[in-house]
């Protein structure tokens, strides 16, 4: 595994997402938000040089961490040109550092990993701000849906199959179990090729609203559909293996 392929970037990861947001409008709802959530350990296959790769490669039981919290088709709220252009240029641990309390800060590092490029800096600027007053305020919520998720029957789905592949309707059964029916019907796989694999980075879900009832938010989004179909769910020791 040490001859892995950069396939994307950490800007143009987050690029890649926000250009594809779930179904906008629909009969069943309308999906006005989005929750990004990244599986490392997948997403360290794809990027196994980026800073928060190398810092935690042998962590322990992996947990799907925090990516972002979107609002559809609307990003860069009321930001200065120049702080829009300097966060563009992907140089993320070059912007402001946030205004966070002592807890929140901590409880971020470990919740996204991503902290360690920059990855907070460049959310709060492009979406967090469309959320919020305050970064706190944006992440603070955007940390209490992760763990709802986390404490749920999708967190432990993934955590009892790491190592295994999955199926988007195997996930989507877990969303369904933990948020209702119908739930699963509004989330999307994000998978990348590896190897010639089909491996797991992450999953975004629709949601009707920013903030309220996370099960209700979910099953008040539009329906959407996943390209991705099917992933491996990446192990940590196979991670440590393709950074050594």
């Amino acid at each position: 595994m040490a001859a892995l392929v950069l396939f994307l970037a950490a800007p143009a990861l987050a690029e890649a997402l926000q250009q594809e947001p779930h179904d906008g409008e629909g009969g069943q709802g309308a999906t006005r938000h989005v929750l990004a959530l990244t599986w490392q350990p997948g997403f360290c296959l794809t990027k196994p040089e980026s800073p928060e790769c190398r810092r935690h490669p042998k962590a322990g039981a992996p947990r799907l961490s925090l990516h972002g919290l979107w609002q559809v088709r609307k990003s860069y709220c009321a930001l200065d040109a120049d702080l829009k252009k300097r966060d563009r240029s992907g140089k993320w641990t070059d912007l402001p550092q946030l205004s966070l309390s002592e807890g929140t800060a901590a409880r971020l590092a470990e919740a996204m990993p991503g902290v360690a490029s920059g990855l907070d800096r460049h959310q709060w600027l492009m979406n967090g701000a469309c959320h919020a007053a305050t970064a706190e305020a944006y992440y603070v919520r955007s940390l209490a849906m992760l763990d709802a998720v986390n404490g749920s029957a999708v967190g432990t789905f993934f955590e009892t199959h790491a190592g295994r592949s999955v199926t988007m309707a195997d996930v989507a059964a877990a969303f369904d179990a933990a948020f209702g029916a119908g739930a699963g019907e509004r989330v999307r796989l994000r998978c990348r090729d590896v190897d010639g694999q089909s491996v797991l980075t992450g999953l975004t879900i629709g949601l009707s609203a920013p903030d309220g009832d996370l099960p209700a938010l979910i099953r008040g989004a539009a329906p959407t559909r996943s390209a991705c179909e099917a992933g491996l769910v990446a192990q940590v020791g196979l991670v440590a293996q393709a950074v050594d």
